[in-house]
């Protein structure tokens, strides 16, 4: 099977109630572990690609690794540009292969944000591939995205209509209180439901996108914690609040923190229980375990897609 467009997906997605996951992936323990668990519920699959990611893997070998999950797995799946932050990174992508990009314009004006988008979204579909765009902005920091509380803003709901029929955009990723980061609440974790609301009231059926939703899971917290790691106050997003999201307008659910916790938690704790080995095949093959795990819990408890390929 090709790779395939995130039309089809979110259209089952928002009917049926539920959401996919879209994993970031820079290795291939990370895409295995993933795409084995997808494999193994039957579950599309969006894997996204930062700019991070590109500069640490090389576009090329995270695109092979792709095609080898296709192949093994026979599953659909979509390669998602993860925040391209200009028209050359997402053309580029769209150039190399990708069915899907996101234009990040949140850091322009309003104004200026629908010139890039539009400008992305009419290349990308002349090449038969899916935009997202961004409205809002998310406090947090994931590779080289850096937003602090202060400049971070609420998506207008009062904007999104003009924002998506001026720019033909497929997909619009908003801020409710979701951030960058494993440290994404200092108090009780709070989404403003009433905004999604209302943005979908002004947009029926028209696919909603979750950045930062990582739940920051305790388990791989308390994991580093205990062994060397430094990561007091790290808190996600309640799982119970993502899967009320999956089963209103929201489609795509991005998680990545999550997969880093479950990888460095896994390796540390197998270094300090077997400080002799140096074989990175020994102490990589339970982080990969460790994320396939995870993945499978979301993708049935918190997006609710098991079954949906």
């Amino acid at each position: 099977m090709p790779l395939v467009t995130t039309t089809e997906m979110f259209k089952k997605a928002y009917d049926g109630g539920y959401a996919i996951g879209a994993f970031n992936v820079n290795n291939m323990e990370i895409v295995q572990g993933i795409t084995e668990a997808a494999k193994e519920l039957n579950a599309p699959l969006i894997l996204q690609v930062s700019k991070g990611a590109r500069a640490y893997a090389n576009p090329i070998y995270l695109r092979k690794l792709v095609e080898a999950a296709l192949e093994d797995t026979g599953l659909p799946i979509c390669l998602h540009l993860d925040h391209g932050d200009t028209f050359e990174t997402c053309k580029d992508c769209i150039d190399s292969g990708f069915t899907s990009v996101m234009i990040d314009g949140s850091h322009h004006s309003f104004e200026e944000n629908i010139a890039v988008t539009k400008k992305v979204v009419e290349y990308a579909h002349d090449h038969g591939v899916v935009v997202e765009a961004e409205l809002g902005r998310l406090a947090g920091v994931e590779d080289d995205i850096k937003v602090s509380a202060e400049d971070s803003s609420y998506t207008r709901p009062e904007e999104v209509e003009e924002f998506v029929s001026k720019t033909g955009v497929d997909s619009l990723a908003i801020a409710i209180g979701t951030s960058h980061g494993a440290f994404k609440f200092k108090g009780e974790p709070k989404l403003r439901f009433d905004i999604l609301d209302e943005i979908t009231k002004k947009l029926p059926g028209f696919p909603i996108v979750l950045h930062g939703a990582s739940s920051v899971i305790p388990e791989f917290v308390e994991m580093i914690n205990k062994y060397g790691g430094d990561m007091p106050g790290a808190q996600g997003v309640p799982e119970e609040m993502l899967r009320q999201a999956a089963r209103s307008a929201v489609c795509k659910i991005n998680i990545d923190s999550d997969l880093r916790l479950a990888m460095t938690g896994t390796v540390r704790k197998y270094f300090a229980e077997n400080p002799s080995h140096f074989d990175p095949r020994q102490y990589l093959k339970p982080a990969r375990s460790a994320i396939k795990d995870m993945v499978k819990h979301k993708i049935d408890v918190v997006l609710g897609c098991a079954g949906k390929a």
